[in-house]
């Protein structure tokens, strides 16, 4: 038997150090030149309401708000500071001082810093807010937005105010634009994650299905040949018994490691690279693979790898390979037990590898129903190797037996 093959620990995303740094920094400027904008504008605020005497503290105040609600980073934020909470405060504590101003002709103030924090809490409240709330605090802090210029009715002409109140609408229509594209695409970006995960967990069990189901069938086959010994040549017993308890701790150890990975979360599954975040098997274990396939008292397999095979193949086409041996070598103890020649092949031509397995038996092995299989490893074979442009034949020899031939391309296709 042997032993699981190890978890790799890379990366889910193929994107290179260079790339990430380089979408960081842009990220970084980008946050570092909008925040700056910001504070000039709330600053241009300020300078108006002391220029114009008007009421400092309803400024500072409003402006307060509206810049820790944008700027505090949500990694940090409290549970109770909610993106609606962030939204409603800023925008009532502005739609307050329109109705103020509106009706006793005081704190009659209005700046470009106000503005540019609400169009922002509008973008925020339309892209994070939960559906039930999004609606209400987007209307919420674009009514505040538009109804800004409301605070001069008395001093401006209507008409003028019209003109001050139009400008504003179409900001906030773009904003809410945005702000309703982003979530779209964070929508579809957590779904691509979650069908990259769900799809992950299923290779992960289709994989765990190979593993145990290799060597639960060494278990049965010895155990069926211990049965028979029991009785003739109980002296040799030990060395069955033995391959037995081996082939039950690897399927044990197999398990324990998928399932570990399973239960670290999303996030030990998103620092596994999709063909390397499960039970991974190349050309090295593939030695071990069939140095140990006849246990103590069944037959030897031999594996005849051509020097032409490079050990510097792609990891998914020696993954594949790995796959091919396995299932094919699990087939031969269920379907042909009586074989007594297997052989294992290696070869490489024209940028293909090819994998042959052949076996000498005439079927007919008695093994419980529920251990035969159902042909669902050929399916799951075929589809690895057609998904990575190769294609693989299985049937009858000549004479008798049976084989597996798969063509696996040896290199990566082009970008």
């Amino acid at each position: 038997m042997t032993s699981p093959p190890t978890v790799t620990d890379v990366n889910l995303l193929p994107a290179t150090d260079d790339f990430t740094t380089t979408r960081t920094r842009r990220q970084g400027c980008l946050r570092a030149t909008g925040i700056t904008m910001l504070l000039l504008l709330a600053v241009a605020d300020v300078f108006i309401a002391v220029v114009n005497g008007k009421t400092l503290w309803a400024v500072l105040l409003l402006l307060s708000l509206g810049l820790a609600a944008v700027l505090w980073p949500s990694a940090r934020q409290p549970v109770w500071l909610t993106p609606q909470l962030r939204t409603i405060v800023p925008a009532g504590v502005s739609v307050a001082l329109t109705a103020v101003a509106a009706t006793t002709e005081r704190m009659r103030t209005l700046g470009p810093g106000e503005v540019a924090v609400l169009l922002c809490l509008l973008l925020i409240a339309v892209r994070t807010c939960p559906p039930r709330w999004a609606w209400l605090c987007a209307v919420l802090a674009g009514g505040a937005t538009i109804a800004a210029p409301l605070r001069f009715h008395d001093v401006i002409a209507t008409e003028d105010a019209l003109l001050f109140m139009l400008p504003a609408a179409l900001l906030t229509g773009v904003f809410a634009g945005l702000g309703g594209y982003l979530r779209s695409l964070d929508h579809r970006r957590g779904v691509a994650v979650a069908e990259t995960r769900r799809a992950e967990r299923l290779a992960m069990a289709a994989d765990l299905h190979d593993f145990v189901a290799h060597h639960v069938t060494g278990i049965l086959v010895q155990t069926q040949m211990a049965r028979m010994m029991a009785a003739t040549e109980p002296g040799r017993l030990d060395p069955v018994l033995a391959g037995i308890e081996h082939a039950a701790t690897q399927a044990l150890d197999s398990m324990r490691v998928t399932v570990g990975i399973l239960r670290g979360g999303p996030e030990e599954t998103a620092r596994l690279k999709p063909g390397e975040s499960r039970l991974v098997g190349d050309l090295t274990a593939l030695a071990e693979l069939v140095e140990g396939f006849g246990g103590p008292t069944g037959p030897k397999a031999e594996l005849h790898r051509d020097a032409s095979v490079s050990r510097n193949l792609p990891h998914e086409v020696q993954a594949a390979a790995y796959r091919v041996v396995q299932e094919a070598l699990t087939n031969v103890r269920r379907h042909a037990a009586d074989a007594t020649e297997v052989t294992v092949a290696l070869a490489h031509a024209d940028n293909t590898l090819h994998v042959t397995v052949r076996d000498n038996g005439r079927g007919g092995t008695p093994m419980p129903y529920a251990a035969r299989g159902g042909g669902f490893g050929i399916v799951g074979l075929t589809e690895r190797v057609t998904a990575l442009g190769g294609t693989l034949h299985t049937g009858p020899r000549k004479d008798h037996g049976w084989e597996v031939v798969a063509l696996l391309p040896a290199v990566r296709p082009a970008d």
